[in-house]
């Protein structure tokens, strides 16, 4: 078996697969091409999916969408200029959000059916959702119109507010509206815009407005429910309260009762601020005396210590001493002037040291009379930190309690204090809340109301339109992309060349049934190159016969094998025709049907049933009988003869091999048409006698890798000398490259230098 991943053409053909696969280039000429060859295919879709999209908007009802906008207020002025107990939370992106979950809730589109009576509405009520939903009501919807609007009788809005369950027609209502109810933020404001969509663009601007007012209308509700509940429970609480205070204050009454302090307390002409400025005075009182008692101490340490009291700090720069001292060290400078002049015993000198005992008795004196004004002072501080205590034993009635009593008593006094403040401060949010609940305050209001639209908001036809137009582009160039893979053959010569390592040798255009008459008869292919020379088929023959012998330029082939892969490819005709040009240009030509099974070339010339190279290679007959001789084409035809078992053997053995060298000598070119490759083995050993092969591929028909399979079996000593393409489509070989074949002349400059 034939491994062909291990022959030259198997792996040149997967690495130009491969390479062209991987390089993902992008080729502006080859999407022009593909735009050329499949712009029809990707019209048909484009229009048949606007067709589609123009009769989705023809068969939709037209929906109408009302806004309406709302403020978010959550700037609120207290009552009074007081503290309330409903407090106001800022508004910011999650407090937005739940705002906006409110106007969707049940509660509040159950408040809005109620008010405008949308159970028996034909639009939203519950008939609508008796059909279902899903898939199967949507296509139901889709080839049945709606029908016709009508505009509902209000019903008194305190049906939404009743106390029994909602009915199952209620239920279904509220669900037909949240699909009809838009609401969004405007930007990073405040601002809420409401929207509902109707098929009646007043019914949508007045049940637009309705939700909206719904909301205000259920937060101011909810507002004066909350407030009446703090209400409720302030009450229950300024009882207990209440009765807090009356224990705490008989506590303190019986104690002082208890202990005789006249049943009345403290004096009931004070306040506390009184009472707080007479603690302060006591405080301010002991302080002083403390400081006093500090000095007096100190000045009695010293002096009982035998130390000198006026060089105390607060002693020697207070009253007459500072002067004493300065006159001190005046009379002192003079002493130290006069002993250096004169001797201790003179007059000046005695008389200075006099004044000198003078001064220091003075000082001394005068720290004495400091020490007994400090002293002083400390007795009066006392007799004031007395007084002031006195006072406030008095007016406290503590005067005949120990400590212990007095503790008690202070902590009952705080206990009834503490009561009456709390209960005075309760009893004061109690009265404001009280006012709250009578107070509308605004927590939100409408600042646009909706107004009837003047245009339906869907469906929205140009986006429509618009966007079955990209669809349709995108599946034309899709499917037009699926066939082009699917076309497995080959189109360009540079398939050929980068798949398949050859050359292409020619392209052959598909000859019309019209092009093949002439005086009013019906040529035959072969016969078209002799009766139109200069037509673009005989110029494609022509051109594949200079492409052969180029192949080889030292030894131009002389034994010429023409095959293909599979059956109708047209390889006999390409074989009679490249013979009868030839011929025509005075060569010597044999034509060899060497398909012994179908023998084409042997039919054509009405010679199939003649003897011919089967009978030769068996022996017994004379080659020259059988040669057969077309004076028309000038060409000499070697039939296939009498139907054989054994082709294989027959054109393997050395008879055959012996007639093609005779034939050689004899003539200038034997053509040997063979079998396609693809089944039998025939081509396989009849180019093994011939010079080169030629490899017919119809045009964009035969699979690559069929064609590169079979090219494979023949390149073993590289005798392919090319690929033909045959039955060429010219109006759509030109889509794959303007100038991409060699035959092809651009239509202007063919008709201007060539005459048919």
């Amino acid at each position: 078996m034939l491994k062909r991943l291990d022959s030259p053409i198997s792996a040149h053909f997967d690495a130009a697969r491969s390479e062209t696969n991987e390089s993902g280039s992008f080729d502006l000429r080859d999407a022009i091409n593909f735009a050329w060859r499949q712009w029809k295919f990707v019209a048909a879709v484009a229009a048949l999916v606007l067709l589609i999209g123009a009769f989705y908007i023809a068969r939709q009802t037209p929906l109408y969408t009302a806004d309406a906008q709302l403020l978010l207020d959550p700037h609120k002025e207290k009552i009074g200029n007081q503290d309330v107990i409903l407090s106001e939370a800022a508004l910011d992106a999650p407090s937005v959000e739940s705002q906006i979950a409110v106007l969707r809730s049940t509660s509040l589109l159950r408040r809005v059916v109620g008010k405008e009576n949308l159970v028996n509405d034909p639009e939203f009520g519950a008939g609508p959702a008796v059909n279902g939903s899903g898939l199967l009501a949507t296509i139901r919807d889709f080839f049945s119109r709606p029908p016709a609007p009508t505009s509902p009788t209000p019903l008194d809005a305190a049906s939404a507010d009743a106390a029994e369950p909602p009915s199952l027609d209620v239920v279904q209502t509220v669900q037909n509206l949240v699909g009809a109810i838009g609401v969004t933020r405007v930007g990073q404001a405040l601002v809420l815009n409401v929207s509902f969509t109707s098929a009646d663009p007043a019914k949508a601007a007045r049940l637009a407005n309705a939700v909206a007012d719904a909301y205000v209308v259920d937060k101011l509700d909810a507002r004066f429910e909350a407030a009446k509940r703090a209400s409720a429970w302030l009450s229950d609480r300024l009882v207990e309260l209440k009765k807090q205070l009356r224990e705490s204050e008989e506590a303190v009454a019986r104690f002082r009762a208890d202990n005789n302090l006249g049943g009345g307390g403290a004096n009931p002409s004070l306040s506390q601020e009184q009472l707080t400025q007479i603690n302060g005075r006591v405080v301010a009182a002991r302080a002083e005396t403390a400081d006093k008692k500090a000095r007096l101490d100190l000045l009695e340490k010293v002096q009982s210590a035998g130390g000198n009291t006026p060089d105390l700090p607060d002693i020697s720069s207070a009253g007459a001493i500072q002067e004493l001292r300065k006159q001190e060290n005046e009379l002192k400078q003079q002493e130290a002037d006069l002993l250096a002049r004169y001797s201790g015993r003179h007059p000046s000198v005695v008389n200075v040291r006099a004044q000198l005992a003078d001064i220091h008795r003075s000082i001394a004196q005068e720290a004495d009379r400091l020490v007994a004004d400090v002293k002083h002072d400390y007795d009066l501080a006392l007799a004031r930190q007395k007084a002031v205590e006195k006072t406030l034993h008095e007016v406290t009635g503590e005067t005949d309690l120990d400590a212990t009593k007095a503790i008690t008593l202070r902590e009952l006094e705080r206990n009834a204090s503490v009561n009456k403040t709390l209960f005075e401060d309760f009893l004061q949010r109690a009265k404001v809340t009280e006012e709250q609940s009578t107070f509308e305050a605004r927590d939100a209001r409408v600042i646009t109301p909706a107004s009837t639209p003047p245009f339906p908001s869907s469906p929205k036809k140009l986006l429509i339109m618009a966007g079955s137009l990209v669809v349709g582009l995108l599946g034309g160039v899709g499917g037009a992309y699926v066939i082009e893979m699917l076309n497995a053959g080959f189109t360009t010569p540079r398939q050929v060349e980068e798949l398949l390592g050859l050359p292409l040798l020619a392209s052959i255009s598909r000859v019309e049934a019209r092009e093949l008459t002439s005086e009013g008869g019906l040529l035959a292919i072969p016969e078209y190159p002799i009766v139109k020379p200069l037509s673009r088929f005989s110029e494609s023959i022509r051109s594949l016969r200079s492409a052969v012998q180029m192949s080889d330029v030292d030894h131009p082939p002389k034994v010429l094998l023409v095959t293909s892969t599979i059956p109708g490819e047209g390889k006999s005709m390409i074989a009679t025709t490249i013979a009868a040009s030839a011929a025509q240009s005075g060569a010597r030509v044999m034509l060899i049907d060497g398909d012994l099974r179908h023998p084409s070339v042997s039919r054509y010339f009405k010679a199939d049933k003649s003897l011919g190279l089967v009978d030769y290679l068996v022996g017994g007959v004379d080659l020259s009988s059988l040669v057969l001789r077309d004076d028309k084409l000038q060409v000499s035809i070697l039939p296939a003869g009498t139907k054989t078992q054994n082709p294989p053997d027959l054109l393997g053995s050395d008879r055959f091999r012996a007639l093609i060298a005779e034939l050689r000598e004899e003539f200038d070119l034997v053509v040997v048409d063979s079998p396609p490759i693809g089944p039998v083995v025939d081509p396989l050993i009849l180019a093994q006698v011939a010079d080169k092969v030629v490899f017919v591929v119809r045009w964009a028909s035969t699979a690559r890798e069929m064609v590169a399979h079979s090219i494979e079996r023949l390149s073993g000593d590289r005798k392919v000398a090319g690929v033909v393409f045959n039955q060429v489509i010219d109006a759509q070989a030109q889509k794959y490259g303007k100038y991409a074949y060699s035959y092809y002349y651009g239509g202007r400059y063919y008709k201007k230098y060539y005459n048919e």
